[in-house]
């Protein structure tokens, strides 16, 4: 395992919550690292770090991959834990938040489905990431979202941009990578798959149908009333981009989803729980693997996949982040 000398070599910080997209961040890794050489961490300093570089045309980005604490999500948790990463580690000069989010359909908008993937992008007055739970109550009921929250780095909307331009994507490719290493095909017992469960795994019900127990799964569910929707061409995950919703309530409800959508006031392709705490301090990308509807039958099947979708394309995007940009890259200010 390669071993660098230095903490300040280390310029892209990598954040995710759950253990599964933590693993499925290590695998996307093209070398892993040990702890570098100088880095004695600090007291105050609690994450956990894995340490990597991904290899591209214009040279090695070396990444620094931190966790959430298990059991404790949500934006606080997630701006603590960059904060760490920023003290520890004081050439990052800008961030990924990579793991699974909830998928938002509506009549006119975009096809979203499982194991796709969500990126934040700055449209209108929106940076790409709106708060949907921080509001403030009006007269006659209303609610209306306060505050803004800033937009990605440029160098990584830039990116975006060009990876948009490319007629083929690498995300089935890293993922078929991914999906042959060892403890990947062979995980503990216990341990989450990260292979698709295929689109007949795909289920979507309208807002109003409600799920049926017992059971985790929608087996009881009335599979003849489920939204119909055509068939892909290709089982290969489409990536959308628009404003993602975050916030600290896990949404269970289709009629929650879109009562919390209404009064953002944007047209969220996404929920997730972690990225408002970052965007003002811990200038970031925010990339989702779609793994429910937030509804009533949101559970847990797609959450590998969706995991390893979303670290492929993190990776795919850093082969368009030329590596003297970062370098010359400004410092995020202190959390």
């Amino acid at each position: 395992m390669q071993r660098l000398s230095s903490r300040n070599e280390y310029t892209i910080g990598w954040v995710c919550a759950l253990p599964h997209e933590r693993t499925a961040a290590i695998a996307m890794l093209d070398v892993e690292h040990s702890r570098p050489r100088d880095f004695a961490q600090l007291n105050a300093d609690t994450n956990s770090y894995a340490w990597g570089h991904i290899s591209t045309t214009s040279g090695v980005h070396n990444v620094v991959i931190a966790s959430l604490p298990t059991g404790i999500y949500g934006t606080s948790s997630a701006a603590s834990t960059a904060a760490m990463m920023l003290m520890s580690f004081p050439k990052v000069r800008f961030g990924l938040m990579v793991g699974i989010g909830a998928g938002i359909p509506r009549d006119g908008g975009p096809d979203i489905r499982l194991g796709d993937v969500a990126v934040s992008k700055p449209v209108g007055t929106s940076g790409g990431v709106v708060q949907y739970d921080f509001v403030k109550a009006l007269q006659d009921g209303q609610l209306q979202r306060i505050g803004s929250l800033n937009n990605p780095p440029m160098v990584l909307l830039n990116a975006v941009t060009a990876i948009r331009g490319q007629p083929q994507s690498r995300v089935s490719h890293y993922l078929a990578e991914m999906l042959r290493k060892p403890h990947i095909q062979n995980p503990p017992q216990g341990g989450r798959s990260y292979s698709s469960p295929g689109p007949n795994r795909d289920v979507l019900f309208p807002d109003t149908y409600k799920h049926r127990v017992p059971g985790a799964d929608c087996s009881s569910c009335d599979s003849k009333i489920q939204v119909i929707r055509s068939p892909r061409n290709s089982t290969d995950p489409q990536v959308h981009y628009g404003v993602i919703a975050s916030g600290n309530a896990v949404v269970k409800d289709a009629a929650a989803r879109n009562r919390f959508v209404q009064q953002t006031g944007a047209d969220c392709i996404c929920f997730e729980m972690e990225a408002a705490g970052l965007m003002n301090s811990f200038p970031c990308l925010v990339i989702r693997g779609i793994c429910d509807y937030a509804d009533a039958h949101k559970n847990d099947d797609w959450q590998g996949y969706a995991a390893a979708v979303a670290a492929a394309y993190a990776k795919d995007l850093l082969h368009y982040v030329p590596l003297q940009a970062v370098n010359k890259g400004s410092r995020p200010r202190h959390l």
